[in-house]
């Protein structure tokens, strides 16, 4: 193993709603054997906890004090990240359309926001993590090694997203692309750490490219940062 593929970084990459963040994000930490992170199944764990007790997504006291109480972990799996909420494997559940639907609303409020940020910092702490999410590069990890800002059309996004859901969920290709444009909304009006390009984040659009594409660029620039970090080093 060469000195640059030994030595840690940390990996922010964001993007709104279908970009093919978690996929990408997934490939290039196996890539470089790092450890991935994905925020956006922790917001959409607090969001189902939240549907389940029967709270408003607008009561950001009540829904901060159950989100404080959730023992959220993240462990790797064959196809995709297990995530578990208070011993139970919730994986499954989380990318429903009522989950769809209602996350934005909880991942604006600040409790939930404040809890899930300390959560993935101490994740990051030792280096070598790929963590994807709407506000990685700009509010939870703004000294990553390396920021990636990754998009596409939202017709393209809406496509992904609809080969997601259960055939069974009643919901046209011309709906889920006025509803992820509409969440795209909610996301960058927010006023707590709302979605957008960090400053030195590098931007891809990942419109008629593969995930395999996408993710090799990524691992490249991965590599050269570390090169550069460790040669400013010596």
């Amino acid at each position: 193993m060469s000195e640059s593929q030994s030595y840690r970084i940390n990996i922010a990459i964001d993007g709104p709603a279908g970009a093919g963040k978690s996929t990408v994000a997934r490939k290039v930490a196996r890539a470089l054997q790092y450890i991935y992170v994905d925020t956006g199944a922790m917001y959409r764990a607090v969001t189902l906890k939240v549907l389940e007790s029967g709270l408003s997504t607008e009561d950001d006291i009540s829904v901060g004090s159950l989100a404080n109480a959730l023992d959220i972990v993240l462990l790797p799996g064959a196809e995709s990240q297990l995530v578990h909420v208070n011993g139970v494997d919730v994986t499954t559940q989380l990318r429903s359309l009522e989950i769809n639907r209602n996350v934005s609303y909880v991942a604006r409020l600040g409790s939930v926001r404040t809890r899930m940020a300390e959560l993935q910092r101490r994740m990051a702490l030792e280096k070598g993590v790929v963590m994807d999410g709407r506000d990685i590069g700009t509010h939870v990890l703004p000294d990553a090694e390396l920021k990636v800002f990754l998009t596409a059309t939202p017709k393209e996004r809406a496509q992904r997203r609809f080969l997601e859901l259960d055939p069974e969920a009643g919901i046209t290709l011309d709906q889920l692309e006025k509803e992820i444009t509409e969440r795209d909304r909610l996301d960058q009006e927010r006023e707590i750490a709302p979605l957008l390009q960090a400053p030195d984040a590098r931007l891809i659009d990942s419109t008629g490219r593969t995930v395999d594409e996408v993710a090799e660029e990524i691992v490249q620039w991965g590599l050269a940062a570390t090169r550069t970090i460790l040669a400013e080093e010596k």
